[in-house]
């Protein structure tokens, strides 16, 4: 199986910084081939090339179609994160839904 490459949008990259920290941490518990980065929205046009999924903080909503549009052009969904596992920086909850969005976009 291929890794999942996940990658966690926001303003300087800080509060993903831990949420990304925190879902690398349940992957290497759960042996989920899985990579999760955190990338300032400045860089994110630099890497959709090489990601599966791009999640976006939930302040970013006002800019989602934005990113989708991006998405679209390399075949990577884009959601936003929900406010609930941003806040509670739930790796967990995280690397689901980022399994069952891309999943359901590739189908």
């Amino acid at each position: 199986m291929d890794t999942l490459k996940i990658m966690l949008c926001c303003g300087a990259g800080m509060s993903s910084g831990f949420l990304a920290s925190n879902a690398r941490k349940v992957a290497k518990k759960q042996k989920l081939s899985v990579s999760v980065e955190a990338r300032s929205h400045s860089e994110v046009a630099d890497y959709m090339n090489s990601i599966d999924i791009l999640m976006l903080g939930p302040h970013y909503a006002v800019e989602l179609d934005h990113y989708r549009t991006m998405g679209n052009e390399h075949g990577v969904p884009v959601i936003l994160i929900p406010q609930d596992i941003y806040a509670q920086l739930d790796g967990a909850r995280l690397i689901a839904l980022a399994q069952k969005t891309v999943e359901e976009y590739r189908k």
